[in-house]
């Protein structure tokens, strides 16, 4: 049992309306191939370049092997796979044989590893030989063993010991015609593991309704057409690399170009010499683009617009994206569960100026509910809930967790807090657990972050709660400084606060340097192994009791 989740009667309607076809995904991508098959599907920064033809080549001589090394529809196919045309091939491969594709983070190593592969029944597992200049067939090695699903390990990009490079496998094949599965669009197409802020890695259920109808209606709401390019900086594993960087192209028949390891030098470079119009990932992306353009005096003529999310957009980077190099930087929102259903629209972007976080896609419906899950006022501080054709199916073989988030009428509570305007627009503030508690008074985490913005000395940082005995918590800002300057004290903190008038309750109480803060490879702070840090450096266990 998977444990898919699908309400009868919003199934009924949603195919009803026509969101929910029979299509799968397979079916859209032959549209595409038949339409587009001499145009350029994917490129990267790897020598790679596929048509949409060639690639669906390719991706027939993968599901050959697939179906050889005993793959068959339904089961599970894992796969670690940075950003390259690669990825793209085994993901078609699966939807061809009508195997579950199940795309993993690189971050996941190990006994992680091991149990991910483990709660999934994969059946078959790919990966990189190399990432980030490290060789990963040793570790590898440790992770697959007495997994007695696991039929076979394929490295693609190179082969060591054990396991067989793909290029190999390829070439050793007879040729013989593609498989081609014909299934319903109900059925289970992806899965999409959470790396997350939190400890508790979860395994998201997609069906291809989910996915056709998110990426549809994504490209309606951007105007996005077969003459756009898609530069990708997020890894593919996550939903908006997925999603919006790999499906939403396939499906109006633009280009795709990845990038393996995200460098903004090269990707000014790489964005130019494609002429990508637009991108979308992380916050942190389009700060570290725009700081560099600045500093080289280089532009990026061909992009129209960045979508961006996982942080606030502040207004100040709005302005200077547009007036400095003709920009629109739009917001977004969503998550893995219900994969960013809230745009800023490219033409609302200087209106709104970071003001809001966006407006609810045609046909999702969106909430902002308190703890009983009751409709708030508008302006009502309360969690985020949306219903929709894109919202997913429920977490792979976990019941339990399903049943917290989903209710039986279809709607996914979030955990992020939000405000929603009587015109339907919404700003996200905050997740229910970024809220420090100090002395009964809720602290909001992000506006605590977005005081230190400016500060000088320090070049990122990270606010957390730390345990208190008399208030229960306190403020802890966690600072990176250069290392060719003295590193920044809690004194020189608070003085630029003072001068920032920000107010007393408003400032740390703790200021600890660190080298890098940890974060997910979409960009979002890991808090938990924060609150693990300064609890280690207050001498504190896991209860906050002295050790």
């Amino acid at each position: 049992m998977t444990g898919m989740t699908i309400n009868q009667g919003r199934a009924a309607q949603y195919h009803r309306l026509g969101q929910w076809t029979q299509a799968t995904l397979l079916d859209r991508w032959e549209q595409s191939v038949a339409a587009f098959g001499g145009r350029e599907f994917v490129s990267d920064n790897q020598g790679g370049r596929y048509t949409y033809q060639t690639m669906d080549q390719l991706s027939d001589r993968i599901a050959v092997l697939l179906e050889a090394l005993g793959v068959r529809a339904g089961e599970v196919v894992t796969y670690q796979i940075t950003p390259r045309c690669e990825f793209a091939a085994v993901t078609l491969a699966c939807f061809k044989i009508g195997a579950v594709a199940a795309p993993l983070g690189l971050c996941f190593e190990g006994g992680e590893l091991t149990s991910l592969l483990t709660l999934l029944d994969s059946r078959l597992h790919f990966s990189v030989a190399c990432y980030r200049r490290r060789e990963r067939a040793s570790m590898l090695v440790q992770a697959v063993q007495d997994l007695p699903l696991l039929r076979q390990t394929v490295l693609v990009g190179g082969a060591d010991g054990p396991f067989p490079g793909l290029t190999a496998l390829l070439d050793a094949q007879p040729l013989k015609p593609a498989p081609r599965y014909r299934g319903h669009g109900d059925d289970l197409a992806v899965i999409l593991c959470t790396s997350g802020t939190t400890r508790v890695c979860k395994a998201v259920m997609f069906t291809h309704n989910n996915i056709i109808f998110s990426e549809d209606g994504f490209n309606r709401a951007l105007g996005l057409t077969c003459e756009d390019a898609m530069f990708m900086p997020a890894p593919l594993n996550h939903a908006t690399g997925f999603h919006h960087g790999l499906i939403s192209p396939m499906l109006c028949g633009g280009r795709l170009v990845l990038q393996e390891q995200f460098c903004c030098a090269q990707a000014v470079t790489q964005m130019n010499q494609e002429r990508c119009t637009y991108s979308m990932g992380a916050t942190p992306f389009i700060y570290d683009l725009i700081a560099q353009l600045s500093e080289t005096g280089e532009e990026l003529p061909y992009l129209r617009f960045y979508i961006c999310g996982g942080a606030p957009v502040p207004e100040s980077l709005v302005r200077r994206a547009y007036d400095n190099h003709h920009i629109l930087v739009c917001e977004c929102y969503g998550s893995t569960e219900s994969v960013p259903h809230l745009f800023v629209r490219p033409e609302q972007a200087l209106e709104v100026r970071g003001r809001w976080s966006g407006e609810a896609m045609e046909g999702v419906e969106v909430r902002i509910v308190d703890e009983n899950h009751q409709p708030v006022p508008p302006g009502v501080v309360g969690e985020e809930a949306s219903r929709g054709p894109n919202v997913f199916v429920g977490y792979w073989n976990d019941p339990e967790i399903t049943k917290k988030a989903l209710d039986e009428e279809g709607w996914y509570y979030s955990g992020d807090l939000c405000i929603m305007d009587e015109a339907g627009h919404v700003k996200v503030v905050g997740r229910k657990k970024d809220i420090i508690i100090r002395g009964g008074e809720n602290l909001n985490i992000n506006e605590l972050d977005a005081n230190l913005e400016g500060c000088p000395g320090i070049v990122d940082h990270a606010v957390v709660g730390m345990p208190d005995p008399r208030l229960g918590e306190r403020i802890c800002a966690f600072v990176v400084c250069p290392s060719c300057q003295p590193p920044v004290t809690k004194e020189s903190v608070l003085d630029y606060l003072n001068s920032r008038h920000i107010h007393k309750r408003h400032w740390p109480e703790r200021v600890e340097v660190i080298d890098a803060i940890p974060r997910t490879e979409s960009g979002k702070v890991k808090r938990h192994l924060l609150v693990q840090e300064v609890r280690r450096r207050m001498g504190l266990n896991e209860r906050g009791e002295a050790i």
